[in-house]
Formats: structure tokens, sequence, C-alpha cells
């Protein structure tokens, strides 16, 4: 029976190595193409944004291809995806460099060509939640069965990561050796050393929602919960009727949800004016940098939004759970760089005093940044290109 659980999947590697095998016999490697590739977004955008426009500016005569193609579950979407998959074995077989930011199957289906580097701009920064090779064994991890047919996080010629102290966790979440493993920065970040895009951002922000100017925002970004590429039901684990009751005459709340959770929230009429469902016009980064305090749970933004050596609170209202069900590479409670709340009034206390020590928040950036100078996305491009 587990035999026939994997037959989709053998199908698809076995059709997916034969046009592989196709497109490296009828074309040759184009020293001079570079794809990014993602199914976290329909559009480029984050770590894949950022090096592509350096690119661009710094090598404009290598050609630039986009693979960017979020997944749909339906029968429709399947057959879709698996077109989707049969373009990624043609520009995997005639790309110099491929560069993902996730996990991105069809690199793990096939055996690149000598001449292809694959490489890996891992989505998040810093180590928290494990993920990968990492998660063997726990539930949200992939089983053995299925590691004997598709080799999850395989074939990377180089990862990039924020410090060097994470290396040792994506050299395990990756089966890669650390000496392929490069602390020089998550790209994303440089956003937030542009003082003219602050400017810029809060202005458009403020245009758009003009009855929220002179309130402070507050921001909650939560992680998303499931194993596939959506989560069913999002329920916000913290009583928004009741924070606007005690808020409103101060705050708003922004709510910025994971890609795969974007279409799962509907407000209230009782928040208008309070609440405000964020997602296709402000990117998390243009939201972090106008955010005055973060509230998440496990989601990593937290680490990016440390850069801005503002206000965190967290709120893992399903810490044991989640613990047994992924696990973490550092003790959760040790780790976070901001006090811990469980319930609503707590929740509320904390923002109404407003007095946070940011202390701990230097040591946690100085520690999983090892790069604070806006000039990642350079240094990055540069050692893929000359190195």
């Amino acid at each position: 029976m587990r035999r026939l659980k994997f037959i989709p999947t053998i199908v698809v590697k076995y059709l997916m190595r034969f046009f592989y095998g196709l497109f490296s016999v009828l074309y040759k490697v184009d020293g001079k193409k570079i794809t990014f590739a993602s199914y976290r977004s329909d559009k480029l955008k984050d770590n894949l944004y950022c090096v592509y426009k350096e690119m661009e500016r710094k090598y404009p005569s290598y050609k630039r291809n986009l693979l960017f193609k979020q997944f749909n579950s339906s029968l429709t979407g399947k057959l879709n995806y698996i077109i989707h998959m049969i373009r990624a074995c043609y520009h995997l077989a005639t790309s110099r460099y491929f560069i993902i930011d996730d996990y991105y199957i069809p690199v793990y289906l096939i055996k690149p060509r000598k001449n292809t580097e694959v490489i890996q701009l891992w989505h998040s920064a810093g180590a928290l939640k494990k993920f990968g090779l990492s998660t063997i064994g726990k539930p949200y991890g992939p089983s053995k069965d299925y590691l004997k047919h598709v080799k999850i996080h395989s074939n990377y010629s180089k990862a990039y990561v924020s410090s060097e102290g994470v290396r040792k966790y994506f050299a395990e979440a990756f089966g890669m050796h650390k000496d392929q493993i490069y602390p020089l920065g998550v790209p994303r970040t440089d956003y937030f050393y542009s003082e003219s895009r602050s400017i810029n951002v809060r202005e458009q922000f403020f245009q758009t929602y003009p009855e929220i100017e002179g309130k402070k925002l507050l921001l909650y970004a939560p992680t998303f919960r499931g194993k596939g590429h959506y989560q069913d039901i999002f329920e916000c684990p913290f009583d928004m009727e009741y924070m606007k009751d005690a808020l409103e005459d101060d705050y708003v709340l922004l709510i910025h949800l994971h890609p795969y959770m974007q279409g799962k929230l509907k407000l209230s009429e009782d928040l208008t004016g309070f609440a405000y469902h964020i997602y296709e016009a402000y990117t998390i980064q243009e939201l972090l940098l106008l955010t005055d305090i973060l509230i998440t749970d496990y989601s990593t933004v937290f680490f990016d939004f440390s850069l801005l050596n503002r206000p965190i609170i967290f709120y893992p209202y399903d810490l044991d759970e989640y613990r047994r069900e992924r696990d973490f590479y550092y003790t959760y409670e040790e780790l976070i760089p901001g006090p811990l709340v469980m319930d609503t009034e707590s929740l509320i206390a904390l923002i109404q005093k407003n007095k946070f020590d940011t202390s701990k928040l230097t040591r946690f950036r100085n520690q999983f940044f090892d790069h604070q100078d806006g000039r990642v996305t350079e240094r990055i491009v540069e050692h893929i290109m000359n190195n």
C-alpha cells in the first residue's frame, strides 16, 4: 500500500527526468542565462527581486528568465503545475545559474549538468523553525519513504544565510557541507537602509489610508501553519474586538498573512477603522518599515524586524503543539528578543504600557546578522558571478 501511495510521485519524477534529459541533449548550457524560480509567488519579490535588480544593473549582458508559479491543488492546477515543471526542466538544462528561494521540486528530481549552478536564497532569515531534513521523524517533516523517491533540498551548489552561527543548521536542513553555505546576509534586508525609500513608502501608505495617519501601527504577522501549500482556516488567536475597544484611540492593527494564507481572512464590520488586512498593495518589508510594534509567533519576520530596533511581542498560543509538530533549532523562550504573552488582556497591557527593553534585541540582531550595512545584495551578486 505504501508503494501505491507514491506512484504519482514516481511517475512525475521520471517524467521530469525524461524532459530534462531531452533538453540536455537538444540544447547547451547558456553561459549567460540566469533563471529565477519560485512557487511562493506568481511574481518577482523579496530576495529574488533584490538579486534580479542588482544583476540587471551590474550585468546587463546576461539574460534573466523568470519562473514563478504558485501551486493550486485543484485538478486543473496540478496539470498546469506539471506543465510549469516541464518548462522548469528546460530552463534547468539551459541556465548557467538557477536561483530559488524555497523548496522547488524540479531541482530535486534531476541531476544538474556540470555547468549549471543551483543557488538557494532561502526566504527566511536566521534559524528558528526546523525545516527540510531537520524535520525527518516529525509530523511536519518528510517521511523516509518519500525521501527514497525525492531527495528534497538536494543539488544545491551554494546557499546564502544571515550569519555564521546558523550555517550548521542550514547544512543539516539541506544535507550540504558547511563550506557550501555562505553567511553573506539576506538580500531583502537592504530595504531597511534606504532613508528615501522609507519616506516614500510612508507617504504612499498614508495617502492610501489617510484615516489612520497619526496613529501607531501594530503589525500582526503570524507564521504559516500547515504542511502543504494551504492553511484551510485562519482564526486570529486573540480577541480583535476587545483590542479595538481598548486601543483604537491610539493604534491600528495591520494583519499580514503568509503567502499561502492570504485569502483565508475576513474581517467583521465591527473592526472597521481599527483592523486592516494588508496583502497585495504592500510587501512585508514595506509593512515592517512602517510598523511601530510587531506581534508574531514563530514567523521569522521578527529576525528582519530586529534590524529596525523596534519592539516585538510574541504570541505563541500553540507553542507546545508547534514544538511537537515541527520543533526549533533553539529553545524558543530563551531566544526570542521580546516579551511572551498568551492572552488578549496581557497583549493589550503590554501595548498600553509601551515600555520595552531593547538590550536583548541588540544582542539578538548581532547574533543573527553578520552584515548590517545595506549592501547584502551587492555582496551576494558579486560572490555568485565572480567566485
